[in-house]
Parts: C-alpha cells; structure tokens; sequence
C-alpha cells in the first residue's frame, strides 16, 4: 500500500511527460484545429486580459514607491525609471502568468475535465478521434500565444503607471524617468521577457490540459484538479524562472 503511494506522484510525472510529447508530436499533425485554437485563444483572453491589468498597475505601483523611497534616500531619484525597467523585464512575466495560471489555465482544467467525467474523451477515442489533437493542441497553443501578447500589454500598462506615480506623485523629473528606461534594460531583456512569457504559458496550459484529461472522482474531482492546476503551474512558473534568469545572465 505505502510503495503504491509513494509511486503515485512519480506515475503523474511520467504521464504528464508522455502527454507534453504525444502533444509536441501532434503539433504539425493535420488538420489542425483551427476553429478550436481561436476559440480557445478568445476565451483565454477573454477570462485573463482585465485580471492581468488589474494586478499589473497597483503590483508595479507598489514596485516602483518602494523603490523610488529607496533612490530618494540616497538623492538618485533620476534613476527611477532604470529601476522601473529592471523590475518590469523580471516581474511583467511572473504578473502575467499568475493571471494566465490563475484564470484561464483553471478555466481550461474545468472544461476538459467536465469532458472528462462526462467520458467525451472516451467517445472521441471510439471515433478514432484523438483528444490530443483536436483538445488538448488548441488550448496549449492558445494559452502560450495569450500570454505572450497579453505580456506586451501587461508591459505597456505597467511602465505607463508607474511612469505617472513616479512623476505626479513623487516628483521624479519626466525626462530623466524615460531616459532611464534604456540604461539598464536593452532589446535583450525584452525579448526574454517575450520569451518567458510564452514559456510560461505554454507550461500552465500543458499542466491544465493534463489535470484536465486525467482527472477521477467525479464532480470534486474536478475541483481538485483545477486547485492543484494553480499550484503546479506556479511551481513551473518559478522553475522556468530560475531557469531562463540563469541562462541569461550566464549567457
């Protein structure tokens, strides 16, 4: 009983893994589902886009004051919009995805998994439908492509924020603030900032597809396949993090 349990997470690893690669595989299969990544890339944005810049603004806001206090301590106000760049090409991801993970990646764990105890999936395989292609692609695809346009507007609205707090409300001179954007953070940074972005959506959209498809107990199962969605796409996003940060700056 105990050797059961314990090799019950290494089985979700390993079947999570067998479902990145049959969905790696299917990616330039035809047909592809193109009426379904639409769908799923409106619905996603649909559910993750207002979210996104109502945790972005107030999130860089926060970032920029406490920063701004910091520089005018040491009489380096000029360099707030350095550390405004600094903060947006290493933060813009990790807000982003907290909205793709925490709205549109459970959104898509609940509608596979009602699919799922429904046995859909078990009548498309009797069709000779493979769910893979025609469900799980799509919503892959989709939440990647999402987060990383929605990360370009989670960008944009953050540097305009903290941009007016900084000059209307802590007195940082205007131009000095846009001059330094650029000291810091060059084209580099935010391509990786594009690139982890999309990593990352990628990443919570293949965590929500699997929970999805193997979930089992029924209706509070699929509450619990949607909760631990949240957590292992968060535990991925930080991972992924680490990851690219390093090899950035190794590179």
């Amino acid at each position: 009983m105990s050797g059961g349990v314990a090799l019950k997470p290494l089985r979700g690893i390993g079947g999570f893994y067998a479902m990145a690669l049959d969905t790696l595989v299917c990616i330039p299969r035809r047909p592809f589902a193109l009426q379904e990544f639409l769908l799923q890339c409106w619905f996603v944005a649909r559910v993750s886009a207002l979210p996104a810049l109502l945790l972005a603004v107030p999130f860089t806001v926060l970032n920029a004051f406490t920063l701004n206090v910091l520089l005018m301590d040491f009489g380096a106000a000029d360099a707030a919009g350095s550390g405004a760049g600094i903060a947006l090409a290493q933060l813009g991801p990790v807000v982003t995805v907290l909205v793709v993970a925490g709205a549109g990646a459970t959104a898509i764990c609940a509608d596979l998994g009602a699919r799922t105890i429904r046995e859909e999936l078990d009548a498309l395989r009797v069709m000779g439908v493979d769910p893979i292609q025609t469900l799980v692609v799509p919503r892959v695809l989709a939440a990647g492509l999402v987060a990383f346009l929605l990360s370009a507007i989670v960008s944009l609205a953050s540097l305009a924020g903290s941009f007016f707090f900084s000059v209307y409300v802590q007195n940082v001179t205007p131009g000095a603030y846009v001059s330094g954007l650029t000291l810091l953070t060059g084209a580099t940074d935010v391509y990786v900032l594009l690139l982890k972005s999309a990593l990352f959506g990628l990443a919570a959209g293949l965590i929500s597809c699997y929970k999805g498809i193997s979930v089992g107990g029924g209706p509070a199962g699929v509450g619990n396949a949607v909760n631990e969605t949240v957590v292992y796409s968060f535990v991925a996003l930080f991972v992924i993090n680490l990851l690219v940060t390093a090899g950035q700056f190794g590179i």
